[in-house]
């Protein structure tokens, strides 16, 4: 009952987030496209759910989030009015971003033959249906700024907010691309086989990656401030969402479990995570 009351609440708040979202936006056949979007977000993983629940893998799971966002926002551009600047350049970073992490992701469960999380999900149907309504969730909510930007009948030229936003996004990718590579590096080589990272950005902050992709739907939002009316300013949550994901649920507290769990009673981890910022990034300390 309580995994049946949890995929209820993920589609409405998803679903309610693309309704206030519509407001002023473009429709087709009266539907309105951001709502359509968000639809398609939880239809798509629910379609890879099939197969995927039929073989218990996990295997394409990453890599249907990065589908879904390329659907809707190929959905979003399709069926909205004409493409202004602002428009067009946040479809095109959310292709960009969403092509990179679900290449990254699916080259490393690639590698690995499997994610760990999901070992008891799977073989239960109805939690790990969850799990793909989850991510149309994650998908719609994550996306919401990007969506209102592309599917909002106002369009305005670039101005101080798209320049201070996509430069953050910028910022923000540069960042996850190169912690995400670093890490890789670090792990291709034998020697740090079980190890932790200390070095490059991971000297800066514990989560390098998660500043980066924090940083960078954060930006999309910032250019999406002088768009928003009315019920549209409900999807100010991407970053927000964004943030309490990655802080308080599936992103930095799994990890600081399973890293206290290898390495809790070692003098140099403990070191390490007294000296480094969890998130926001500084200075190592001499």
């Amino acid at each position: 009952m309580k995994t049946i009351i949890s995929i209820s609440i993920a589609v409405l708040v998803g679903l309610g987030v693309a309704i206030g979202g519509s407001q002023s936006g473009s429709t087709l056949d009266g539907l309105p496209v951001f709502l359509l979007c968000g639809i398609l977000a939880f239809a798509v993983n629910w379609l890879v759910y099939i197969p995927a629940n039929n073989y218990q893998t996990e295997k394409y799971y990453d890599l249907t989030g990065s589908l879904t966002y390329l659907t809707v926002i190929a959905i979003a551009c399709l069926f909205s009015g004409p493409l202004d600047a602002r428009s067009a350049l946040v479809a095109l970073m959310v292709v960009i971003w969403a092509l990179r992490l679900g290449s990254f992701l699916f080259r490393r469960i690639s590698a690995d033959g499997k994610d760990a999380r999901f070992d008891k999900i799977k073989v239960n149907p109805l939690r790990f249906f969850l799990t793909w309504t989850l991510q149309g969730t994650w998908v719609a909510l994550t996306a919401a700024s990007a969506l209102v930007i592309i599917t909002t009948e106002t369009r305005l030229p670039i101005d101080i907010f798209a320049i201070i936003g996509l430069t953050m996004w910028v910022a923000g990718f540069a960042i996850e691309i190169i912690a995400d590579n670093q890490k890789s590096q670090f792990r291709a080589d034998r020697k740090n086989a079980g190890r932790f990272i200390t070095t490059g950005l991971w000297a800066w902050s514990r989560h390098p990656n998660y500043f980066g992709e924090i940083l960078l739907w954060t930006g999309i939002t910032v250019a999406s401030l002088p768009l928003l009316v009315g019920w549209q300013w409900v999807t100010i949550i991407s970053p927000i969402f964004v943030i309490f994901l990655l802080t308080k649920v599936s992103g930095i507290p799994m990890l600081a479990k399973a890293g206290q769990k290898k390495w809790g009673d070692e003098p140099e981890y403990k070191d390490y995570i007294q000296r480094t910022p969890k998130l926001v990034p500084r200075p190592p300390k001499a």
